[in-house]
């Protein structure tokens, strides 16, 4: 349940909870539901539930035995912040997130609100970046739950124009289009919108994919180049809370 990743802005995911519902359209083709299943009718014990919330105690102290600094994404399979995630173990993974501080973790959560609650209560540290997936104006609320935790934004897929993106206390940008075989159009002047927005707030932009039914074919060339900028080592500052 921690294994490489080919995803392009980070090197491996640690999955401590798998399964999850979906809350807006952002959901309808999740990858995460796909994988799920195919994982699930191969037998794998770790999906005896398939897609259904099951916290995995047994993979919580893992990242304290990985010596090589790396770039973390918490939770590829799930939502950290869902309803049925106590927040006593939530509480447990930030622990083990921050006694790992060779690592840095990046946790994203569409369940913006309950972050904003409960954020407060948890053990933050500066390797841990907390991040909300935004795919169109109807979810840009999601973004002011983040004003007092360290904060990036996932514009994936993005399914429709976003402006203005409020980038005030945003460290990072990734924009992303859908992929897979029911993959919904993302738009160049969407994108193009989007990182000139972040150029004016002096904000990392990373151009994740374009996209479609065969993203290994549609590629991620922007404007001529690829855009993989990241932010500094410490995204920010522990939250003061």
């Amino acid at each position: 349940m921690a294994t490489n990743s080919t995803i392009e802005w980070t090197q491996m995911t640690w999955n401590p909870v798998t399964g999850c519902d979906k809350v807006s359209r952002g959901c309808k083709h999740c990858y995460a539901e796909r994988m799920a299943k195919r994982l699930h009718a191969m037998g794998m014990s770790r999906y005896r539930n398939e897609f259904s919330v099951t916290l995995h105690e047994d993979m919580l102290d893992a990242p304290l035995r990985w010596k090589k600094p790396r770039l973390v994404f918490v939770n590829s399979m799930s939502d950290l912040f869902h309803e049925k995630v106590p927040l006593e173990f939530i509480s447990q993974v930030f622990k083990v997130m921050k006694d790992s501080s060779q690592h840095s973790f990046q946790i994203l959560t569409k369940r913006s609100r309950r972050l904003e609650e409960i954020a407060h209560l948890l053990p933050w540290s500066p390797n841990i970046w907390t991040g909300v997936s935004v795919e169109d104006m109807d979810a840009v609320g999601r973004i002011e739950h983040l004003q007092r935790v360290p904060a990036f934004l996932s514009l994936e897929p993005l399914l429709g124009p976003i402006y203005p993106v409020p980038l005030d206390g945003i460290h990072w940008v990734i924009v992303g289009g859908e992929s897979g075989p029911h993959a919904r159009p993302m738009r160049k002047e969407w994108v193009e919108s989007i990182l000139e927005q972040c150029r004016y707030g002096n904000v990392p932009f990373f151009f994740k994919q374009w996209g479609g039914k065969r993203k290994d074919l549609s590629g991620r060339i922007l404007r001529g180049r690829i855009y993989d900028e990241m932010p500094i080592a410490s995204i920010a500052a522990v939250p003061a809370l």
